[in-house]
């Protein structure tokens, strides 16, 4: 999988395929046409309330292949460009502590050392893992 770029429409029409959902039944969830139902393969993007749809009817969480992205190609910084004083406390929107690498991250970034891609030193540079985090993966993992 491409993390770095998603066709989220290309995604969805082959967990369709692969969960061999009728047409009918997508249209009728989705309360569209067929033909918005194929529009929709071809987009890059959906907007988010479609996607959760998607999401729902397809039992796939679409949104974990954005956070995938944005752990990789745009992991959590320092908070340089945050305002901190009184109105940051105010927000309501949840901070999430700690990122989430799943099998397939672990997968792809494993992948890259093995086949000479990247050096375990780059990936920590570019995308900030742990040097700890990344030797236990490896320990964890290692191919035998």
């Amino acid at each position: 999988m491409n993390f770095k770029n998603i066709h989220v429409g290309s995604l969805i029409n082959k967990v369709v395929a692969e969960k061999e959902i009728e047409l009918h039944r997508i249209c009728n969830f989705l309360k569209c046409t067929e033909k918005e139902i194929e529009e929709m393969y071809a987009m890059k993007s959906l907007d988010a309330d479609i996607l959760l749809k998607w999401s729902k009817l397809l039992e796939y969480d679409f949104f974990r292949l954005y956070s995938q992205h944005l752990i990789l190609y745009a992991p959590m910084g320092r908070n340089n460009y945050t305002q901190k004083g009184e109105n940051s406390s105010k927000l309501l929107i949840p901070r999430f502590r700690k990122n989430i690498y799943t099998i397939e991250i672990v997968n792809y970034i494993l992948n890259k050392i093995d086949k000479g891609e990247m050096t375990k030193s780059e990936i920590i540079k570019r995308y900030h893992i742990p040097k700890t985090t990344l030797y236990k993966w490896l320990n964890k993992y290692k191919k035998e």
